[in-house]
């Protein structure tokens, strides 16, 4: 049975999308495990869907008998059925690991070859969170790279660290940050010979990618643990088309966000600890047991067990093999738009090939994001100054691709007034931070709040990052510098520490 998908749109005749399973693999519309595939904690849960017992018990809608009935109708009778948290039914639990929960990170450990791997209810932020929190301690010197997630910052500030930033490469035609130059990072370790950590970001939500194996390698030269916040890059281990992940690379911990990219549900994430890994995996699941919430959803536990099962399977690899397939037909059909560029090889850059950038000549991503959402039903990853990211995910189909291209084309062809560039604002800050205090000393110092206007010179003393893609526009510690106003266009006032 084949899904169809309609497109009401306002510039293109309506169409209507077969969405085709994989030949041989479809049943009723939706696709089956493999027979040899284990997946324990989806085995659990329908053993309690089969023979649910009498509860006194969080949560309190006791299997959906507690809530509005036009919310059991809109997510279904059996989705709350199975909304429970671990310790109860014979699902095991989180912290400590116990039973099908733990025979699931197991198996994720075996899958992504890591000495460790964790599940994770709360985000890869979680991740993030208990590295900086387990294994950092007060006062550390750390390298750090700038276009970290917001969550990476956070980390720094509870565990008291000294960060020192590693600047990304900037493409400036682009409006984005590059990789990291390995020289930098070794540059920069000559320069702080007490550095205990390097924490760096790869991919970047752009797609781009660094030269992890030679950070790694330069990291054991100086006897320094590396963490890759890998949370882009989940799918990488299924996919010898797609790059090496950096568990195989030399790194000693990576953060991957399943939701995004690999199939499970929002908020559901994987830490990894590798084999050779220099850290104590002791401390850091302390850490996860002090920050992750005592509830964890065990719907969001399993769908990572699940999403680990599929990838694991001929048919989870083959809608890999599928996402990539069509990423690389996008590309080629696209360069064929005029006014259509889009970011790859020929700009010296390496790149997950299912994260594709593009920018059209005469048009801000911003508006360019808009003309798609409003006049042709299509949403996008993000928009920036320049470009909008678009992901192949495993779930997209060929025809979906086409129906874009078909899109882009005819906006091509159309005069459409950059309305976004008209009205000032900016959303990517590409400049090097003026740090004059650590985020923690500025985030307790006395503060105060001033108008916008009146931020300039000043020191920042909040976090302010867009999200998607979470990359800080300032942090607390930095000078507000005239620069950065175009960037801060939705901020009436801003929190600055107080002058003494």
């Amino acid at each position: 049975m084949n899904k169809n998908v309609s497109f009401k749109t306002n510039s293109i005749k309506d169409v209507s999308i077969q969405k085709p399973g994989i030949t041989g693999i479809l049943h009723d519309g939706d696709f089956e495990f493999d027979t040899n595939v284990q997946a324990p904690l989806l085995d659990a849960l329908e053993k309690y869907k089969k023979n649910p017992s009498v509860g006194f018990h969080i949560p309190g809608h006791n299997r959906g008998n507690g809530v509005l009935g036009r919310f059991e109708e809109l997510i279904g009778s059996d989705a709350l059925l199975l909304d429970t948290t671990d310790e109860f039914d014979g699902l095991g639990t989180l912290h400590p690991a116990t039973g099908a929960i733990a025979d699931a990170m197991q198996l994720a450990s075996i899958a992504y070859n890591s000495k460790r791997t964790f599940f994770i209810t709360s985000g890869s932020t979680i991740s993030n969170l208990a590295i900086a929190f387990g294994v950092i301690s007060p006062e550390d010197e750390i390298i750090v790279a700038r276009n970290s997630h917001r969550s990476v910052i956070t980390g720094t500030m509870l565990s008291g660290a000294r960060p020192n930033w590693l600047m990304p490469k900037l493409l400036d035609d682009w409006s984005i940050f590059g990789a990291i130059e390995a020289e930098e990072l070794e540059r920069q370790l000559k320069l702080k010979p007490d550095t205990k950590f390097v924490w760096v970001v790869n991919p970047t939500y752009e797609g781009m990618i660094s030269d992890i194996r030679a950070m790694a390698e330069i990291c054991k030269k100086y006897n320094v643990p590396l963490i890759v916040d890998e949370a882009h890059g989940s799918l990488w281990n299924y996919c010898d088309e797609l790059p090496v992940s950096a568990l195989e690379l030399g790194a000693d911990a990576v953060v991957h966000s399943l939701h995004k990219t690999a199939g499970s549900m929002t908020q559901s994430s994987m830490l990894h600890i590798s084999k050779n890994s220099k850290l104590d995996v002791h401390k850091i699941e302390h850490a996860l047991k002090l920050l992750h919430t005592t509830s964890p959803s065990i719907l969001l536990l399993a769908s990572l067990d699940a999403a680990r099962a599929y990838l694991s399977s001929d048919k989870g690899r083959a809608l890999i093999k599928n996402a990539v397939e069509n990423a690389a037909y996008f590309r080629a059909e696209a360069k064929k738009i005029k006014g259509l560029s889009v970011l790859g090889e020929e700009d010296n850059v390496k790149f997950d090939i299912t994260k594709i950038f593009i920018k059209m000549k005469g048009l801000s991503g911003k508006r360019l994001e808009t003309i798609l959402e409003l006049d042709f039903n299509i949403e996008i990853e993000s928009a920036s100054d320049e470009g909008v990211l678009i992901l192949s995910n495993i779930g997209n189909t060929r025809e979906e691709f086409e129906y874009l291209l078909k899109a882009l084309k005819e906006i091509s062809i159309r005069e459409y007034p950059d309305i976004c560039h008209l009205e000032g604002k900016k959303y990517m800050p590409l400049m090097e931070p003026d740090i004059v205090m650590t985020p923690r000393e500025a985030y307790f110092a006395p503060k105060k709040l001033v108008k916008r206007e009146n931020s300039i010179g000043k020191i920042s003393a909040e976090v302010i990052a867009l999200c998607p893609p979470g990359i800080s526009v300032l942090l607390p510690g930095e000078i507000i510098k005239e620069e950065h106003m175009p960037y801060l266009s939705d901020y009436s006032e801003i929190e600055v520490v107080e002058e003494l």
